[in-house]
């Protein structure tokens, strides 16, 4: 080390102390928060309308990533045609292959609330219906 070199510090021993307040004021945050909500058990089911509304939603944000599958997946293999390199196929295969998996997310996570939802006795999941078709 010479002696033009700054004295050795580390970020963390700068930002101990206010990640210890941030964690601590945000689990007394939450504790505090979290007992009003459950105290209000049932608010969105016993709302007129409210479990069809998030319903419609969720089917609506799944149609349209649907549908944004098949825009992507056609426009890739249309570049992928006219492309020549090898390497910017590559890239428009992996495009639509992850295209594809995030639709697959979109289409697992509805039905996959619902089911974990009725199992672990969650209130929004048994009266809104998550799952698209």
């Amino acid at each position: 080390m010479s002696d033009n070199d700054p004295p050795e510090t580390t970020e963390s021993t700068f930002n101990r102390p206010a990640i210890r307040q941030t964690v601590t004021a945000v689990i007394v945050l939450s504790i505090i928060a979290v007992e009003p909500a459950l105290a209000q058990d049932g608010v969105v089911c016993d709302a007129e309308g409210l479990p069809d509304m998030i319903s419609g939603f969720f089917q609506i944000t799944t149609a349209l990533g649907i549908v944004g599958l098949v825009v992507v997946w056609q426009a890739d293999s249309l570049a992928e045609m006219f492309t020549m390199s090898p390497e910017q196929k590559k890239g428009f295969k992996r495009h639509k292959r992850t295209a594809l998996k995030s639709t697959v997310v979109l289409l697992v996570l509805g039905p996959l609330y619902t089911v974990a939802g009725s199992v672990m006795g969650l209130p929004l999941a048994e009266c809104v219906d998550l799952v698209p078709w």
